[in-house]
């Protein structure tokens, strides 16, 4: 991946496959990120400063708008939330892990989540906190969806996500780049408040309900976990992600 004049370009060996982004803040983060759209769908009547700014940056990229009834913006959606614009062509990218890993400083894996709403507020979450990519497995996990586009509230177009084969093997291959690999477990004897996170950090995640999977812990450096007062054991795996990453976040000031 490279960057020209403030915009992400997406080299030939990341994967593309076309969608549809609906809503404003996806569609605008879209176009801020100079992402390829074949055309912009704008519901008559709609308004407001907002869609002005989507209008005038698809016009500044020669990218087509079209104002339509409501209900055709409805039809394209498959009822998902528009606000009013949906944006077509859309590329859904996954990045090489050899090309991010070399001067990332925070990696987030995620063992297996499944919930597009959980995968897109941690892309959201991960790119707030500093993080260079997230990993994802390419079988029993959420894909790159316009749920997860929506979620993440335009993260997707700035935080790059990679898409690996095998979990374990490629824990073991970012430690062999150096990388210290730290699993959130709620049986740590670690808590994530008290951990020194050495650099370059990888911070793993497991999925809803069962956490981590035992081969994935076994590859992980150091378990930590988040205490919990309640009776409830653990937290939505978005929330955890928050709380563990600003750590990071705040230690490496």
């Amino acid at each position: 991946m490279q960057e020209t004049g403030g915009r992400r370009h997406f080299t030939k060996q990341q994967q593309r496959a076309s969608g549809v982004l609906a809503g404003i803040h996806p569609v605008r983060e879209a176009l801020r990120a100079g992402r390829g759209l074949d055309r912009i769908l704008i519901a008559r009547g709609a308004g407001g400063p907002r869609l002005q700014e989507i209008i005038d940056l698809a016009r500044q990229q020669s990218v087509p708008v079209r104002f339509e009834p409501r209900e055709a913006l409805d039809r394209a959606s498959n009822s998902a939330a528009h606000q009013g614009v949906l944006a077509f062509g859309a590329a859904e990218r996954y990045a090489e892990l050899d090309e991010i890993a070399v001067n990332a400083q925070l990696l987030v894996v995620l063992d297996g989540v499944e919930d597009p709403h959980n995968l897109g507020a941690i892309i959201r979450t991960a790119h707030a906190a500093g993080a260079a990519a997230v990993v994802v497995p390419d079988r029993r996990a959420a894909g790159l969806t316009e749920t997860v586009a929506k979620a993440a509230a335009g993260a997707l177009e700035h935080l790059p996500v990679v898409r690996v084969g095998n979990v374990n093997q490629t824990l073991e291959t970012l430690k062999a780049r150096g990388f210290w690999i730290y699993g959130l477990d709620e049986r740590a004897t670690h808590l994530y408040s008290e951990t020194d996170y050495a650099k370059p950090t990888v911070i793993v995640l497991g999925g809803e309900g069962q956490g981590l999977h035992q081969l994935v812990k076994k590859h992980c450096d150091v378990l930590v976990r988040i205490p919990m007062a309640g009776a409830i054991s653990s937290l939505n795996v978005s929330v955890a992600a928050g709380i563990v990453l600003f750590e990071w976040n705040r230690r490496s000031k």
